[in-house]
Protein backbone atom coordinates (compact mmCIF):
# COMPACT_ATOMS: atom_id res chain seq x y z
CA UNK A 1 0.00 0.00 0.00
CA UNK A 2 1.20 3.60 -1.00
CA UNK A 3 1.58 6.21 0.91
CA UNK A 4 1.73 4.37 4.71
CA UNK A 5 -0.25 5.90 7.28
CA UNK A 6 1.99 6.85 10.33
CA UNK A 7 -0.02 8.89 12.88
CA UNK A 8 -1.09 7.05 15.80
CA UNK A 9 -4.61 7.28 17.67
CA UNK A 10 -3.96 7.04 21.01
CA UNK A 11 -0.44 9.13 21.05
CA UNK A 12 -2.17 11.89 19.81
CA UNK A 13 -4.83 11.37 22.87
CA UNK A 14 -2.21 12.11 25.09
CA UNK A 15 -1.21 16.03 23.47
CA UNK A 16 -5.31 15.98 23.47
CA UNK A 17 -6.34 15.71 19.93
CA UNK A 18 -8.52 13.31 18.97
CA UNK A 19 -7.60 12.23 15.17
CA UNK A 20 -11.22 10.53 14.16
CA UNK A 21 -10.34 9.70 10.64
CA UNK A 22 -8.14 7.52 12.10
CA UNK A 23 -11.24 5.14 13.79
CA UNK A 24 -13.60 6.39 11.65
CA UNK A 25 -15.52 4.78 9.65
CA UNK A 26 -15.07 1.51 11.79
CA UNK A 27 -12.99 -1.37 9.39
CA UNK A 28 -15.08 -4.47 8.05
CA UNK A 29 -14.47 -7.26 5.84
CA UNK A 30 -15.06 -7.48 2.44
CA UNK A 31 -17.50 -9.76 0.95
CA UNK A 32 -14.92 -11.56 -0.75
CA UNK A 33 -13.45 -12.21 2.61
CA UNK A 34 -16.41 -13.40 4.21
CA UNK A 35 -16.63 -16.03 1.49
CA UNK A 36 -13.60 -17.42 2.13
CA UNK A 37 -14.35 -16.96 6.07
CA UNK A 38 -17.55 -19.03 5.55
CA UNK A 39 -15.66 -21.56 3.27
CA UNK A 40 -12.92 -22.10 6.02
CA UNK A 41 -15.20 -22.21 8.45
CA UNK A 42 -17.28 -24.89 7.26
CA UNK A 43 -14.32 -27.05 7.24
CA UNK A 44 -13.33 -26.20 10.99
CA UNK A 45 -17.00 -26.80 12.34
CA UNK A 46 -17.13 -29.90 10.39
CA UNK A 47 -13.39 -31.29 11.78
CA UNK A 48 -13.86 -29.85 15.45
CA UNK A 49 -17.76 -29.48 16.69
CA UNK A 50 -18.49 -32.66 18.85
CA UNK A 51 -15.17 -33.62 19.67
CA UNK A 52 -15.24 -31.71 24.00
CA UNK A 53 -14.52 -35.67 24.64
CA UNK A 54 -11.20 -35.71 22.78
CA UNK A 55 -10.10 -31.95 23.53
CA UNK A 56 -10.38 -32.72 27.50
CA UNK A 57 -8.70 -35.89 26.78
CA UNK A 58 -5.46 -34.60 24.86
CA UNK A 59 -5.78 -31.94 27.46
CA UNK A 60 -5.33 -34.56 30.45
CA UNK A 61 -2.86 -36.53 28.37
CA UNK A 62 -1.09 -33.64 27.73
CA UNK A 63 -0.34 -33.85 23.91
CA UNK A 64 -2.55 -33.61 20.74
CA UNK A 65 -2.33 -36.71 18.44
CA UNK A 66 -0.55 -36.84 15.39
CA UNK A 67 -3.70 -37.83 13.62
CA UNK A 68 -5.39 -34.17 14.70
CA UNK A 69 -2.03 -32.63 13.44
CA UNK A 70 -2.53 -33.88 10.29
CA UNK A 71 -6.19 -32.66 9.99
CA UNK A 72 -5.13 -29.45 11.18
CA UNK A 73 -2.42 -29.41 7.69
CA UNK A 74 -5.76 -30.74 5.67
CA UNK A 75 -7.38 -27.91 6.97
CA UNK A 76 -5.14 -25.79 5.80
CA UNK A 77 -5.09 -23.87 9.58
CA UNK A 78 -0.61 -23.60 8.61
CA UNK A 79 -1.42 -21.62 5.44
CA UNK A 80 -3.62 -18.89 6.63
CA UNK A 81 -1.48 -16.43 6.49
CA UNK A 82 1.03 -17.73 3.53
CA UNK A 83 0.39 -15.58 0.26
CA UNK A 84 -1.33 -17.55 -2.08
CA UNK A 85 1.62 -17.30 -4.40
CA UNK A 86 3.49 -19.62 -2.17
CA UNK A 87 0.13 -22.24 -2.00
CA UNK A 88 -1.64 -20.29 0.74
CA UNK A 89 -4.71 -18.63 1.77
CA UNK A 90 -3.30 -15.01 1.85
CA UNK A 91 -5.60 -13.67 4.66
CA UNK A 92 -5.14 -10.16 6.16
CA UNK A 93 -5.07 -9.12 9.46
CA UNK A 94 -8.45 -8.99 9.73
CA UNK A 95 -9.38 -12.14 7.94
CA UNK A 96 -6.80 -14.41 9.97
CA UNK A 97 -7.95 -12.55 13.43
CA UNK A 98 -11.53 -13.70 13.10
CA UNK A 99 -10.39 -17.24 11.94
CA UNK A 100 -8.38 -17.76 14.92
CA UNK A 101 -11.39 -16.59 16.95
CA UNK A 102 -13.72 -19.25 15.23
CA UNK A 103 -10.42 -22.06 16.44
CA UNK A 104 -10.53 -20.93 20.09
CA UNK A 105 -14.20 -21.41 20.33
CA UNK A 106 -13.82 -25.11 19.93
CA UNK A 107 -10.57 -25.96 21.66
CA UNK A 108 -7.14 -23.32 22.73
CA UNK A 109 -4.56 -25.95 22.26
CA UNK A 110 -5.94 -26.54 18.67
CA UNK A 111 -6.02 -22.67 17.88
CA UNK A 112 -2.49 -21.74 19.97
CA UNK A 113 -0.76 -24.85 17.78
CA UNK A 114 -2.30 -22.70 14.93
CA UNK A 115 -1.86 -19.24 15.86
CA UNK A 116 1.91 -19.85 17.42
CA UNK A 117 2.63 -20.92 13.63
CA UNK A 118 1.12 -17.88 11.94
CA UNK A 119 1.13 -15.31 14.42
CA UNK A 120 5.05 -15.22 15.33
CA UNK A 121 6.73 -18.80 14.04
CA UNK A 122 6.72 -18.07 10.83
CA UNK A 123 5.52 -14.29 10.65
CA UNK A 124 8.87 -12.58 10.62
CA UNK A 125 9.34 -14.68 7.27
CA UNK A 126 6.53 -12.82 5.79
CA UNK A 127 7.44 -9.56 6.95
CA UNK A 128 11.24 -9.51 6.61
CA UNK A 129 12.46 -12.62 4.41
CA UNK A 130 13.49 -12.26 1.34
CA UNK A 131 12.30 -13.69 -2.07
CA UNK A 132 15.07 -16.60 -1.95
CA UNK A 133 13.99 -17.66 1.63
CA UNK A 134 10.00 -17.57 1.13
CA UNK A 135 10.75 -19.02 -2.09
CA UNK A 136 12.44 -22.21 0.11
CA UNK A 137 10.32 -22.35 3.31
CA UNK A 138 6.47 -20.49 2.91
CA UNK A 139 5.16 -23.62 0.35
CA UNK A 140 6.31 -26.48 3.16
CA UNK A 141 5.27 -23.61 5.89
CA UNK A 142 1.56 -23.56 4.23
CA UNK A 143 1.47 -27.52 3.73
CA UNK A 144 2.45 -27.73 7.39
CA UNK A 145 5.24 -30.20 6.17
CA UNK A 146 7.07 -27.55 8.36
CA UNK A 147 5.71 -25.81 12.01
CA UNK A 148 6.85 -23.21 12.91
CA UNK A 149 7.94 -21.71 16.16
CA UNK A 150 9.16 -17.97 17.62
CA UNK A 151 12.37 -18.58 19.53
CA UNK A 152 12.95 -15.48 21.89
CA UNK A 153 12.76 -16.01 25.85
CA UNK A 154 15.39 -17.59 27.93
CA UNK A 155 15.63 -19.07 31.30
CA UNK A 156 17.24 -15.07 32.26
CA UNK A 157 15.29 -13.19 29.24
CA UNK A 158 11.75 -12.78 29.38
CA UNK A 159 10.48 -9.77 29.12
CA UNK A 160 14.22 -8.19 29.68
CA UNK A 161 14.31 -9.37 25.54
CA UNK A 162 17.70 -7.66 25.23
CA UNK A 163 19.55 -9.67 27.74
CA UNK A 164 19.41 -12.71 26.01
CA UNK A 165 22.04 -14.49 25.91
CA UNK A 166 22.47 -17.12 22.45
CA UNK A 167 25.04 -15.84 20.69
CA UNK A 168 25.33 -16.29 17.35
CA UNK A 169 29.21 -15.83 15.87
CA UNK A 170 30.62 -15.53 12.81
CA UNK A 171 32.69 -18.22 11.10
CA UNK A 172 33.72 -17.87 7.76
CA UNK A 173 30.14 -17.06 5.74
CA UNK A 174 28.28 -18.77 8.45
CA UNK A 175 26.95 -18.34 11.93
CA UNK A 176 27.67 -20.60 14.84
CA UNK A 177 25.04 -20.19 17.20
CA UNK A 178 25.13 -21.76 21.15
CA UNK A 179 22.24 -21.35 23.50
CA UNK A 180 18.98 -21.82 24.97
CA UNK A 181 15.34 -21.07 24.49
CA UNK A 182 12.50 -21.54 27.12
CA UNK A 183 8.91 -22.03 26.95
CA UNK A 184 8.89 -22.21 22.78
CA UNK A 185 5.06 -23.26 22.32
CA UNK A 186 5.18 -25.62 19.13
CA UNK A 187 9.19 -26.06 20.24
CA UNK A 188 8.31 -29.79 19.94
CA UNK A 189 6.76 -30.41 16.74
CA UNK A 190 8.52 -27.33 14.81
CA UNK A 191 10.94 -27.51 11.76
CA UNK A 192 11.02 -24.09 11.43
CA UNK A 193 12.19 -22.00 14.13
CA UNK A 194 13.01 -17.87 14.21
CA UNK A 195 15.63 -17.23 16.40
CA UNK A 196 17.04 -14.41 17.97
CA UNK A 197 20.33 -14.41 18.90
CA UNK A 198 23.16 -11.98 20.14
CA UNK A 199 25.69 -10.43 17.62
CA UNK A 200 28.88 -8.31 18.16
CA UNK A 201 28.49 -5.17 15.74
CA UNK A 202 30.01 -1.59 16.02
CA UNK A 203 27.70 -0.58 19.16
CA UNK A 204 28.74 -4.11 21.04
CA UNK A 205 26.37 -7.02 21.70
CA UNK A 206 22.91 -6.30 19.16
CA UNK A 207 20.10 -8.80 17.94
CA UNK A 208 19.77 -10.37 15.53
CA UNK A 209 17.28 -13.23 13.73
CA UNK A 210 17.76 -16.32 12.15
CA UNK A 211 15.89 -19.09 10.07
CA UNK A 212 17.24 -22.01 11.88
CA UNK A 213 15.41 -25.79 10.75
CA UNK A 214 14.74 -29.17 12.30
CA UNK A 215 17.83 -30.69 10.04
CA UNK A 216 20.42 -28.54 11.12
CA UNK A 217 23.13 -30.55 13.83
CA UNK A 218 23.05 -29.30 17.18
CA UNK A 219 19.33 -28.47 17.29
CA UNK A 220 17.22 -30.01 19.87
CA UNK A 221 14.40 -29.68 21.94
CA UNK A 222 13.40 -30.77 25.18
CA UNK A 223 10.46 -32.82 26.82
CA UNK A 224 7.20 -31.47 26.69
CA UNK A 225 6.52 -28.77 29.71
CA UNK A 226 4.16 -30.00 31.92
CA UNK A 227 1.58 -26.70 32.05
CA UNK A 228 -1.34 -25.37 33.99
CA UNK A 229 -3.49 -24.77 30.94
CA UNK A 230 -3.09 -25.28 27.14
CA UNK A 231 -1.68 -28.64 28.04
CA UNK A 232 -1.99 -30.69 24.44
CA UNK A 233 0.04 -27.85 22.89
CA UNK A 234 3.46 -28.76 22.73
CA UNK A 235 5.67 -26.07 24.60
CA UNK A 236 9.25 -26.89 25.48
CA UNK A 237 13.26 -25.81 25.43
CA UNK A 238 14.84 -25.25 22.25
CA UNK A 239 18.94 -25.48 22.51
CA UNK A 240 21.24 -24.83 20.27
CA UNK A 241 24.43 -26.45 20.34
CA UNK A 242 27.07 -24.63 17.64
CA UNK A 243 24.33 -25.33 15.16
CA UNK A 244 26.20 -23.83 11.90
CA UNK A 245 23.38 -21.71 10.07
CA UNK A 246 24.32 -20.20 6.23
CA UNK A 247 24.23 -16.60 5.85
CA UNK A 248 21.63 -16.84 3.91
CA UNK A 249 19.47 -17.64 7.08
CA UNK A 250 19.93 -14.45 8.52
CA UNK A 251 16.26 -12.97 8.94
CA UNK A 252 16.13 -8.64 8.01
CA UNK A 253 19.35 -7.07 8.98
CA UNK A 254 22.26 -8.31 11.27
CA UNK A 255 21.61 -6.24 14.38
CA UNK A 256 18.49 -5.34 14.16
CA UNK A 257 17.08 -8.27 15.24
CA UNK A 258 15.34 -6.36 17.81
CA UNK A 259 13.30 -4.62 15.47
CA UNK A 260 12.32 -7.82 14.04
CA UNK A 261 11.00 -9.30 17.27
CA UNK A 262 9.11 -6.48 17.70
CA UNK A 263 7.36 -6.22 15.06
CA UNK A 264 6.61 -10.02 14.95
CA UNK A 265 4.60 -9.24 18.30
CA UNK A 266 3.11 -5.98 17.19
CA UNK A 267 1.65 -7.84 13.88
CA UNK A 268 0.57 -10.91 15.26
CA UNK A 269 -1.37 -9.70 18.63
CA UNK A 270 -4.70 -9.81 16.38
CA UNK A 271 -4.19 -13.37 16.36
CA UNK A 272 -4.26 -13.71 20.38
CA UNK A 273 -7.11 -11.01 20.50
CA UNK A 274 -9.22 -13.10 17.78
CA UNK A 275 -8.83 -16.22 20.25
CA UNK A 276 -10.09 -14.57 23.26
CA UNK A 277 -12.99 -13.34 21.57
CA UNK A 278 -13.79 -16.82 20.70
CA UNK A 279 -13.34 -18.18 23.88
CA UNK A 280 -15.81 -15.35 25.64
CA UNK A 281 -18.26 -16.15 22.73
CA UNK A 282 -18.14 -19.98 23.51
CA UNK A 283 -18.31 -18.49 27.39
CA UNK A 284 -21.43 -16.91 26.86
CA UNK A 285 -23.29 -19.92 24.69
CA UNK A 286 -22.50 -22.10 27.54
CA UNK A 287 -22.89 -19.77 30.10
CA UNK A 288 -27.00 -18.62 28.70
CA UNK A 289 -27.49 -22.38 28.61
CA UNK A 290 -26.60 -23.21 31.72
CA UNK A 291 -28.71 -20.47 33.27
CA UNK A 292 -31.69 -21.25 31.52
CA UNK A 293 -31.43 -25.16 32.48
CA UNK A 294 -30.22 -25.33 36.46
CA UNK A 295 -33.18 -24.74 39.04
CA UNK A 296 -32.73 -23.14 42.23
CA UNK A 297 -35.35 -22.42 44.53
CA UNK A 298 -38.04 -23.48 42.10
CA UNK A 299 -37.41 -21.10 39.12
CA UNK A 300 -34.20 -20.78 36.50
CA UNK A 301 -31.00 -18.88 37.78
CA UNK A 302 -31.29 -17.25 34.79
CA UNK A 303 -34.04 -15.03 36.47
CA UNK A 304 -32.06 -14.28 39.17
CA UNK A 305 -30.66 -10.44 38.69
CA UNK A 306 -26.99 -11.54 39.91
CA UNK A 307 -26.79 -14.34 37.02
CA UNK A 308 -28.03 -11.50 34.24
CA UNK A 309 -25.84 -9.05 35.73
CA UNK A 310 -22.56 -11.65 35.13
CA UNK A 311 -24.02 -12.27 31.69
CA UNK A 312 -24.47 -8.96 31.00
CA UNK A 313 -21.02 -7.75 31.68
CA UNK A 314 -20.03 -10.86 29.67
CA UNK A 315 -21.49 -9.66 26.73
CA UNK A 316 -20.37 -5.98 27.28
CA UNK A 317 -16.84 -7.48 27.70
CA UNK A 318 -17.04 -9.35 24.56
CA UNK A 319 -18.35 -6.66 22.28
CA UNK A 320 -15.63 -4.51 23.20
CA UNK A 321 -13.64 -6.95 22.99
CA UNK A 322 -14.36 -7.55 19.25
CA UNK A 323 -14.32 -4.00 18.50
CA UNK A 324 -10.59 -3.06 19.69
CA UNK A 325 -9.07 -6.36 18.12
CA UNK A 326 -11.66 -5.81 14.72
CA UNK A 327 -9.68 -1.96 14.86
CA UNK A 328 -6.01 -2.53 15.08
CA UNK A 329 -6.67 -5.65 12.50
CA UNK A 330 -8.24 -2.98 10.37
CA UNK A 331 -5.38 -0.30 11.34
CA UNK A 332 -2.88 -3.13 9.85
CA UNK A 333 -4.93 -4.28 7.13
CA UNK A 334 -5.36 -0.46 5.95
CA UNK A 335 -1.22 0.30 5.73
CA UNK A 336 -0.95 2.17 9.28
CA UNK A 337 2.53 2.09 10.73
CA UNK A 338 2.49 3.09 13.87
CA UNK A 339 -0.27 0.79 15.55
CA UNK A 340 2.13 -0.63 18.05
CA UNK A 341 0.54 1.18 21.20
CA UNK A 342 -2.79 -0.18 19.67
CA UNK A 343 -1.95 -3.47 19.54
CA UNK A 344 -0.70 -3.56 22.76
CA UNK A 345 -3.94 -2.10 24.25
CA UNK A 346 -5.67 -4.76 22.66
CA UNK A 347 -3.85 -7.18 23.80
CA UNK A 348 -4.05 -6.09 27.68
CA UNK A 349 -7.67 -5.79 27.16
CA UNK A 350 -8.90 -9.00 25.40
CA UNK A 351 -6.89 -10.96 27.95
CA UNK A 352 -8.32 -9.42 30.41
CA UNK A 353 -11.55 -9.31 29.88
CA UNK A 354 -11.61 -13.15 28.28
CA UNK A 355 -10.03 -13.99 32.03
CA UNK A 356 -12.90 -12.31 33.80
CA UNK A 357 -15.66 -13.85 31.25
CA UNK A 358 -13.89 -17.11 32.41
CA UNK A 359 -14.03 -16.62 35.92
CA UNK A 360 -17.96 -15.30 35.84
CA UNK A 361 -19.08 -18.51 33.21
CA UNK A 362 -17.48 -20.87 36.17
CA UNK A 363 -19.34 -19.83 38.68
CA UNK A 364 -22.58 -19.23 36.98
CA UNK A 365 -21.85 -23.19 36.37
CA UNK A 366 -21.71 -23.53 40.06
CA UNK A 367 -20.26 -27.13 40.88
CA UNK A 368 -19.92 -28.02 37.98
CA UNK A 369 -17.39 -25.54 36.55
CA UNK A 370 -15.29 -26.77 39.11
CA UNK A 371 -15.72 -30.76 37.25
CA UNK A 372 -13.34 -31.37 34.55
CA UNK A 373 -16.04 -33.26 33.01
CA UNK A 374 -17.10 -29.55 31.96
CA UNK A 375 -15.20 -27.45 30.07
CA UNK A 376 -15.30 -24.23 32.12
CA UNK A 377 -11.88 -25.28 34.04
CA UNK A 378 -10.10 -26.24 31.25
CA UNK A 379 -11.12 -22.74 29.53
CA UNK A 380 -10.05 -20.66 32.48
CA UNK A 381 -6.70 -22.70 32.63
CA UNK A 382 -6.25 -22.46 28.78
CA UNK A 383 -6.69 -18.81 29.32
CA UNK A 384 -4.64 -17.63 32.19
CA UNK A 385 -1.40 -17.41 30.44
CA UNK A 386 -2.85 -15.30 27.53
CA UNK A 387 -1.59 -12.30 30.24
CA UNK A 388 2.11 -13.51 30.27
CA UNK A 389 3.17 -14.33 27.04
CA UNK A 390 3.89 -12.42 23.73
CA UNK A 391 4.49 -9.66 26.70
CA UNK A 392 2.82 -9.78 29.70
CA UNK A 393 0.23 -7.45 30.61
CA UNK A 394 1.94 -5.51 33.43
CA UNK A 395 5.37 -4.34 31.23
CA UNK A 396 2.85 -3.85 28.14
CA UNK A 397 1.22 -1.06 30.45
CA UNK A 398 4.79 0.39 31.09
CA UNK A 399 5.36 0.71 27.10
CA UNK A 400 1.88 2.05 26.61
CA UNK A 401 2.28 5.09 28.92
CA UNK A 402 5.60 5.55 28.44
CA UNK A 403 5.80 5.35 24.94
CA UNK A 404 2.79 8.17 24.87
CA UNK A 405 4.53 9.97 27.17
CA UNK A 406 7.74 10.63 25.21
CA UNK A 407 5.23 12.60 22.89
CA UNK A 408 4.34 14.77 25.70
CA UNK A 409 7.68 15.23 27.07
CA UNK A 410 8.85 16.28 23.37
CA UNK A 411 6.21 19.05 23.65
CA UNK A 412 6.55 20.63 27.27
CA UNK A 413 10.05 22.81 26.76
CA UNK A 414 10.22 23.13 30.25
CA UNK A 415 10.83 19.62 31.05
CA UNK A 416 12.05 18.38 27.19
CA UNK A 417 15.71 18.72 28.93
CA UNK A 418 15.06 16.37 31.63
CA UNK A 419 13.45 13.68 29.67
CA UNK A 420 15.67 14.02 26.85
CA UNK A 421 17.12 10.14 26.14
CA UNK A 422 15.36 8.07 28.60
CA UNK A 423 12.23 6.93 26.82
CA UNK A 424 14.64 5.56 24.03
CA UNK A 425 14.03 2.20 25.64
CA UNK A 426 11.49 2.73 28.19
CA UNK A 427 11.00 -1.45 28.50
CA UNK A 428 13.45 -3.57 27.63
CA UNK A 429 12.45 -5.95 25.19
CA UNK A 430 8.74 -4.12 24.82
CA UNK A 431 10.16 -0.47 24.55
CA UNK A 432 11.05 0.16 21.72
CA UNK A 433 9.75 3.39 20.06
CA UNK A 434 8.75 4.43 16.47
CA UNK A 435 10.34 7.06 14.26
CA UNK A 436 7.06 9.15 15.30
CA UNK A 437 7.70 13.02 15.12
CA UNK A 438 4.94 14.68 17.12
CA UNK A 439 3.77 18.08 16.30
CA UNK A 440 4.64 19.80 19.48
CA UNK A 441 1.64 21.91 21.38
CA UNK A 442 1.21 22.59 25.12
CA UNK A 443 -1.80 20.88 26.39
CA UNK A 444 -3.07 24.67 27.41
CA UNK A 445 -3.38 25.66 23.68
CA UNK A 446 -4.73 22.18 22.41
CA UNK A 447 -7.68 21.45 24.85
CA UNK A 448 -10.79 22.77 23.41
CA UNK A 449 -9.45 24.05 20.25
CA UNK A 450 -9.93 21.74 16.82
CA UNK A 451 -9.09 18.38 16.65
CA UNK A 452 -10.39 18.15 20.49
CA UNK A 453 -13.94 16.80 19.75
CA UNK A 454 -15.76 14.23 17.81
CA UNK A 455 -17.68 15.55 14.39
CA UNK A 456 -18.55 12.19 12.65
CA UNK A 457 -20.57 10.49 14.74
CA UNK A 458 -24.55 10.41 15.08
CA UNK A 459 -26.26 12.68 17.16
CA UNK A 460 -27.84 9.72 19.07
CA UNK A 461 -24.41 8.95 20.36
CA UNK A 462 -23.65 12.44 20.93
CA UNK A 463 -23.89 11.83 25.02
CA UNK A 464 -21.15 9.01 24.74
CA UNK A 465 -19.13 10.92 22.33
CA UNK A 466 -19.20 13.67 25.41
CA UNK A 467 -17.58 11.29 27.60
CA UNK A 468 -14.97 10.72 25.59
CA UNK A 469 -13.86 14.17 24.68
CA UNK A 470 -13.93 15.15 28.64
CA UNK A 471 -11.52 12.34 29.24
CA UNK A 472 -9.40 12.63 26.44
CA UNK A 473 -9.19 16.38 27.94
CA UNK A 474 -8.67 14.91 31.46
CA UNK A 475 -5.83 12.35 29.95
CA UNK A 476 -4.18 14.91 28.53
CA UNK A 477 -3.79 17.48 31.35
CA UNK A 478 -3.21 14.44 33.26
CA UNK A 479 -0.17 13.58 31.49
CA UNK A 480 1.31 16.74 31.53
CA UNK A 481 0.97 16.83 35.30
CA UNK A 482 2.54 13.79 35.76
CA UNK A 483 5.53 14.88 33.63
CA UNK A 484 5.98 17.80 35.20
CA UNK A 485 5.72 16.61 38.47
CA UNK A 486 8.29 13.48 37.94
CA UNK A 487 10.21 14.55 35.22
CA UNK A 488 13.09 12.19 34.12
CA UNK A 489 12.17 10.04 37.30
CA UNK A 490 8.66 8.94 35.32
CA UNK A 491 10.67 6.38 34.37
CA UNK A 492 10.54 4.78 37.75
CA UNK A 493 7.09 5.48 38.79
CA UNK A 494 5.39 2.69 37.68
CA UNK A 495 2.22 3.29 39.57
CA UNK A 496 1.28 6.74 37.81
CA UNK A 497 2.64 4.90 35.09
CA UNK A 498 -0.16 2.14 35.33
CA UNK A 499 -3.04 4.53 35.64
CA UNK A 500 -1.95 6.70 32.58
CA UNK A 501 -2.06 3.51 30.92
CA UNK A 502 -5.48 2.47 32.13
CA UNK A 503 -6.59 5.64 31.07
CA UNK A 504 -5.08 5.41 27.70
CA UNK A 505 -6.51 2.03 26.98
CA UNK A 506 -10.33 2.93 28.41
CA UNK A 507 -10.02 5.66 26.01
CA UNK A 508 -8.94 3.69 23.15
CA UNK A 509 -11.22 0.89 23.85
CA UNK A 510 -14.29 3.76 23.96
CA UNK A 511 -13.40 5.03 20.90
CA UNK A 512 -13.43 1.66 18.93
CA UNK A 513 -16.85 1.12 20.34
CA UNK A 514 -18.41 4.00 19.24
CA UNK A 515 -17.18 4.11 16.20
CA UNK A 516 -18.63 0.29 15.67
CA UNK A 517 -21.54 1.32 17.02
CA UNK A 518 -22.09 4.46 14.99
CA UNK A 519 -21.25 2.11 11.85
CA UNK A 520 -23.92 -0.14 12.74
CA UNK A 521 -26.12 3.00 13.38
CA UNK A 522 -25.06 4.22 9.46
CA UNK A 523 -25.85 1.25 8.33
CA UNK A 524 -29.19 -0.35 10.21
CA UNK A 525 -30.85 2.93 12.00
CA UNK A 526 -30.76 4.09 15.38
CA UNK A 527 -33.93 1.25 16.68
CA UNK A 528 -31.91 -1.71 14.98
CA UNK A 529 -28.66 -0.74 17.00
CA UNK A 530 -30.58 0.28 19.95
CA UNK A 531 -28.62 -2.91 21.95
CA UNK A 532 -25.79 -2.17 20.68
CA UNK A 533 -26.37 1.70 22.35
CA UNK A 534 -26.73 -0.17 25.22
CA UNK A 535 -23.50 -1.84 25.28
CA UNK A 536 -21.68 1.48 24.78
CA UNK A 537 -23.47 3.19 27.01
CA UNK A 538 -22.36 0.86 29.64
CA UNK A 539 -19.18 0.51 28.75
CA UNK A 540 -18.80 4.61 28.20
CA UNK A 541 -20.32 4.46 32.35
CA UNK A 542 -17.58 2.14 33.23
CA UNK A 543 -14.61 3.76 31.74
CA UNK A 544 -15.79 7.34 32.52
CA UNK A 545 -16.26 6.41 36.85
CA UNK A 546 -12.63 4.34 36.27
CA UNK A 547 -10.86 6.98 34.47
CA UNK A 548 -11.97 9.69 37.26
CA UNK A 549 -11.04 7.25 39.75
CA UNK A 550 -7.27 6.94 38.23
CA UNK A 551 -7.37 10.82 37.15
CA UNK A 552 -8.03 11.17 41.10
CA UNK A 553 -4.95 9.16 42.62
CA UNK A 554 -2.59 10.84 40.80
CA UNK A 555 -2.35 13.49 43.73
CA UNK A 556 -3.72 11.68 46.40
CA UNK A 557 -3.04 8.17 46.78
CA UNK A 558 -2.08 5.00 49.08
CA UNK A 559 1.02 4.35 47.12
CA UNK A 560 3.61 4.63 49.06
CA UNK A 561 2.36 2.59 52.30
CA UNK A 562 1.42 -0.16 49.68
CA UNK A 563 5.49 0.36 48.37
CA UNK A 564 6.49 -0.14 52.17
CA UNK A 565 3.96 -2.77 53.04
CA UNK A 566 5.51 -4.64 49.99
CA UNK A 567 8.96 -3.89 51.27
CA UNK A 568 8.51 -5.09 54.77
CA UNK A 569 6.84 -8.56 53.56
CA UNK A 570 10.05 -8.96 51.22
CA UNK A 571 12.36 -8.33 54.28
CA UNK A 572 10.31 -10.84 56.26
CA UNK A 573 9.60 -13.10 53.05
CA UNK A 574 6.52 -13.80 54.58
CA UNK A 575 3.26 -12.38 56.39
CA UNK A 576 4.11 -11.68 60.15
CA UNK A 577 0.78 -11.35 61.90
CA UNK A 578 -1.24 -14.07 63.22
CA UNK A 579 -3.80 -14.81 66.20
CA UNK A 580 -1.63 -18.02 67.77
Amino acid sequence: MENKKTSSFVRSLCMGEIDESIITPYPKLQEAEKETLRSVFDSIGASLKGRDAEFRKWDRAGELPDSMLEEMKQLGLFSLIVPEEYGGIGMNSSSYSRTLQELAKYDGSVAITAGAHSSIGMRGLLLFGNEEQKAKYMPKLASGEMIAAFCLTEPGAGSDASSIRTKAVKDGNDWILTGEKLWITNGGIADFFTVFAKTEGEQGGQMTAFIVTRDMTGLSSGPHEDKMGLRASSTTTVSMDKVRVPANCVLGEVGKGFKVAMKILNSGRTGLGGGCIGSMKNLISLSTKQAKERVQFGKPIADFGLIKQKIGHMVVDCYATESVVNMVAGLVDQGYEDYAVEAAISKIFATECLWRSGDEALQIAGGNGFMCEFPYERILRDSRVNRIFEGTNDILRLFVALTAMNDVGQGLKEVSKSVEGIFNDPIKGFGVLSDYARKRISHATGVGKTGTTFTKLHPSIKRQAVIFEEATRDLASAADRILRKHGKDIINKQFATKRLADIMIDLFVLSCVLSRVNSSIEANGVDASSKEIEILNVFSGQARRRIKGNIGKIDENDDDSIKTLADHALENEKYIWDNL
